[in-house]
């Protein structure tokens, strides 16, 4: 397997670091904000590994929506995250009511999965 390109493991190493510092995150809405952000980075780090899709001229698109077509193995994970976005732009926009420390754990879990499935895709499953 050919190595991953730079872009990618930089995304990848700081989807990483973000979560362990997510973890200790008190406040349950800026846990949940850091989380979904770190999985973000992890999809983006995938999408530099594996190249976007050459449409013409492209509108802006969705990150999630782009990982569905070029990591199709990772579908039912974009939808998830993107099922999260409107929860995330809320916490960012200062409505932090909708999120507790339950969501936020959760989130952090499934995210820190997400980025050990992305790790083994960018770096093979060397893990």
């Amino acid at each position: 397997m050919p190595a991953a390109p730079p872009a990618a493991l930089g995304l990848l190493a700081q989807a990483e670091q973000g979560l362990t510092a997510a973890v200790r995150q008190p406040q349950p809405a800026q846990r949940f904000a850091d989380a979904y952000l770190c999985a973000l980075r992890a999809a983006a780090a995938l999408l530099a590994a594996r190249g976007r899709p050459h449409r013409g001229r492209a509108k802006p698109t969705s990150v999630w929506t782009l990982l569905s077509s070029v990591a199709p193995e990772m579908r039912e994970w974009a939808a998830f995250f993107a099922s999260c976005s409107t929860t995330r732009a809320a916490v960012q926009a200062g409505i932090t009511s909708r999120v507790g420390p339950r969501a936020a754990d959760d989130l952090v879990r499934q995210s820190g999965q997400f980025i050990a499935l992305v790790h083994r895709a960018v770096h093979g499953d060397r893990r």
